[in-house]
């Protein structure tokens, strides 16, 4: 069951990205375009999805299992550390290149765009890097006198 409700769920999400034009990196590049002819429809779409995540996170808050009987596990972390702020940078610095963000870019894998191939391509390149630096890390730190 858990397989399809996250399944739906990913599905709602795309939905919504292509709906509103977010799956367009050229949309997103008209927000980010403050000098040029600024398109503040991104802003909007953002602010619905906090206000919906504020309720489902103090919805969630209350609840020591998910409606379906799951364990809830949310953020515990709460400090700003030098990986936070160097993730957040990298995040911007492609987002702003590209137009495209992780969930938008697997959207735009069934619309045939190149680029979205290129970033996706990218993005997995850089999760596996990801991980094989935390693996050298957590050894180091395993194996250190």
């Amino acid at each position: 069951m858990a397989v399809f409700t996250s399944l739906l769920a990913g599905l709602v999400f795309g939905f919504g990205l292509l709906i509103s034009g977010m799956a367009d990196p050229n949309k997103v590049l008209g927000f980010l375009d403050l000098a040029g002819p600024w398109d503040p429809s991104l802003a909007l779409v953002m602010a619905g999805a906090i206000a919906v995540g504020v309720v489902a996170f103090a919805v969630a808050r209350q609840r020591t299992v998910s409606f379906l009987g799951a364990e809830m596990k949310l953020p515990a972390a709460r400090h700003i550390d030098r990986r936070l702020i160097l993730g957040s940078v990298l995040f911007g610095v492609g987002w702003g290149m590209a137009g495209l963000c992780p969930g938008p870019a697997l959207v735009s894998l069934g619309t045939d765009q190149v680029k979205a191939v290129v970033f996706v391509l990218a993005m997995v390149t850089g999760m596996a890097v990801f991980e094989w630096l935390e693996h050298q890390r957590l050894h180091r730190a395993a194996t250190a006198p």
